[in-house]
């Protein structure tokens, strides 16, 4: 079916360095199906229509209202159970993640609750969770494994992400993190990084796309996540990690040198790092829902844009630092708290989204690509971070299909 978008203010995404928003107004789009057909002036749209030898089932007056690519949002932790509101408090009068995770919170307060759920308990909630992320325009989400910490119990979170996948129109780009050593294993730690390394990743093969490790103080040692990310390289996965979030133990470096997908928090990294991730083109994620909760300095953004780095922006949806699913209020947050440009917000959560997922086919509005749209009751890209808190997409567009 093909579906005509007229008089839009249309930011594509696409632009080149002058203009990396490709934006203009009196715009048209022309999807065929679940695909981009055509992108151009407005007073061109039914000519180019005719060209392509498409008929017009549906048309859409926007009467000067944004037409954007459907958001990405690349970084989240959707799968759980159980909420940790309590540390939420515990942190606004004073405590720190580190003091609260040594008091037995952190990530092991919800591995408990999620072991004991059932598949379709998480799945159910899962897909709540994602039911608010595309009322905010999330149209792709990443979702990571890493609340159960077992062999086995990571494999089920991975059957739950491919149920919750096949029941939301979203594409969902599912994930295998190793989160944390358990407080069971902490006394053989090498067995239990070399049993990720040796029976959990190879068994993740045809059921995530990429291997993700958090390699920080209190996490995952550079050797050990060196010997979980060459494990995944080796499997044929894509490799990610979580890095610099509390200390720079040259995660990013590790990460660039093994031509990973993307570096995660950021907060603290090295010159030297982000030049090595520059030369990779490996792209770093901003998660700053969570570096603002958790009080932390904020990443050098000004170091990674002249350098070259590509930045993306997540949700980092997850029940300990970032409970939030909405990717427009991260674009409110990455302007007004790490110093991005409007245009580097929307870049974030569009095409450098999509490339740290490893996805050529969406993230920008542009023959070809995916069909997926968010319209908003905006006239300016810079309205929806503005606006924070009051800006939704009035229609969302997965595949060619305006979803509820």
């Amino acid at each position: 079916m093909a579906t005509l978008y007229t008089r839009a203010h249309v930011v594509t995404c696409a632009g080149g360095a002058g203009d990396p928003l490709g934006a203009f107004v009196d715009g048209a789009v022309l999807t065929d199906g679940d695909r981009i057909a055509w992108v151009g002036a407005d007073a061109d749209a039914w000519a180019a229509a005719s060209a392509l030898g498409l008929a017009i089932d549906d048309r859409h007056d926007l009467g000067g209202r944004l037409l954007t690519p459907g958001l990405i949002d690349c970084h989240t932790h959707a799968v759980f159970a159980g909420d940790r509101a309590g540390e939420f408090a515990l942190r606004a009068a004073g405590a720190s993640y580190q003091d609260i995770a040594a008091a037995g919170g952190g990530i092991v307060a919800t591995t408990g609750p999620t072991r004991a759920a059932s598949v379709d308990t998480l799945v159910a909630l899962t897909l709540d969770r994602l039911a608010r992320a595309r009322a905010a325009g999330t149209t792709t989400i990443e979702i990571k494994t890493g609340y159960d910490l077992t062999v086995a119990g990571e494999l089920r979170l991975l059957e739950v992400i491919a149920r919750v996948a096949a029941a939301t129109p979203q594409t969902v780009v599912p994930t295998l993190l190793c989160h944390l050593i358990p407080a069971e294993r902490r006394a053989d730690r090498a067995a239990y990084v070399e049993e990720l390394a040796t029976t959990l990743v190879p068994r993740a093969v045809g059921r995530a796309t990429s291997v993700d490790v958090y390699c920080d103080d209190g996490a995952f040692t550079r050797a050990e996540t060196e010997r979980l990310l060459t494990a995944a390289t080796r499997a044929g996965l894509a490799v990610r990690a979580h890095v610099g979030q509390f200390a720079d133990v040259d995660g990013a470096g590790l990460v660039a040198s093994l031509g990973g997908r993307s570096i995660d928090h950021v907060e603290q990294i090295s010159a030297d790092q982000i030049a090595a991730v520059a030369a990779a083109g490996t792209v770093a994620v901003m998660l700053p829902g969570a570096c603002v909760q958790l009080r932390l300095p904020v990443p050098p953004v000004a170091a990674l844009r002249a350098a070259g780095v590509a930045m993306a922006i997540a949700t980092d949806l997850n029940p300990g630092s970032s409970l939030s699913e909405e990717l427009p209020l991260q674009l409110w947050l990455a302007t007004t708290h790490y110093g991005m440009t409007v245009p580097e917000a929307w870049l974030g959560v569009t095409r450098h989204a999509a490339r740290a997922l490893g996805l050529t086919d969406r993230g920008a509005i542009a023959p070809g690509a995916r069909a997926d749209l968010c319209i908003w009751d905006a006239d300016h890209p810079a309205t929806v971070p503005y606006h924070y808190g009051g800006q939704r997409p009035s229609q969302v567009v997965i595949a060619g299909d305006l979803v509820p």
